[in-house]
Order: C-alpha cells, then sequence, then structure tokens
C-alpha cells in the first residue's frame, strides 16, 4: 500500500491541500513502513495535485485541510481520505497502520470568510469542474 502525507519543512501534516508542495510517500506491507521518499509537487491546485497523486498509484492520502473540489477529485482518482490530521508526518502514517487515526473524508477547509486570498483559478471547494 502507498500513502501520501501533505508535507510541510517541519515533518508535519500541511494544512492546506490545494497548496501542498512536498508530499511524503510511504510504502508499507503487512502494515510497517518499508520504505518513504519526498514528492515535490508545483502547488498547483487541487486538480492537478490529485493526478499527481493517482499516477503515484496513491492508495490513501492523509492532509489538513481539504476542500469539495479535492475531494471530488480524490475520491475519482480512487485515493481514500484521511482529513484533518495534524503533528508529525511519521507519527499520523503509524496511526493510520495501526488502525487508530480517525477518518474524515468531509471538505473542511474553513477559512472562507477570512482575509485569505486566492490566487486566479484556486478554489477551495467551491466552483469545481
Amino acid at each position: 500500500m502507498k500513502i501520501a502525507v501533505a508535507f510541510d519543512e517541519n515533518e508535519d501534516v500541511f494544512q492546506h491541500f490545494g497548496h501542498t508542495e512536498q508530499f511524503k510517500i510511504y510504502e508499507t506491507d503487512n502494515n510497517e513502513i518499508i520504505s518513504s521518499k519526498i514528492l515535490s509537487s508545483d502547488g498547483e491546485g487541487h486538480s492537478a495535485l490529485a493526478k499527481m497523486l493517482e499516477s503515484e498509484n496513491i492508495d490513501k492520502l492523509i492532509c489538513g485541510g481539504i476542500g469539495g473540489c479535492a475531494v471530488k477529485a480524490l475520491n475519482e482518482a480512487g485515493i481514500e481520505i484521511f482529513a484533518g490530521i495534524s503533528g508529525n508526518s511519521d507519527e499520523a502514517v503509524k496511526a493510520l497502520l495501526s488502525g487508530t487515526l480517525e477518518q474524515t473524508t468531509s471538505p473542511n477547509c474553513n477559512h472562507h470568510g477570512e482575509h485569505h486570498h486566492h490566487e486566479q483559478g484556486h478554489s477551495c471547494g467551491h466552483n469545481c469542474h
């Protein structure tokens, strides 16, 4: 099984899926981590990130905040989502493998209405195509 974690420079779960610049990809077997690597992305938006993860044959994604468009794109790619997760990425994967990571598959991007500006063309759960 391959697990991707939206990853930040502190080795924690990155909190905004659509802006993820790196994923830590874990290969597992018999509920044990057998290898990991860092995969860089352009942080180009939900659809591009979902396609990239699909091309890496990812089975499960661990992330922080995620919008409705990303959930839709990942569901279409057959990637199981564990959203709303925070803390160390290695620990999150170990919790998933032991069955103690709580699964949330619903959009949880909650910064709308705050003074948060999106780049042109970026959406966090709105206007999915």
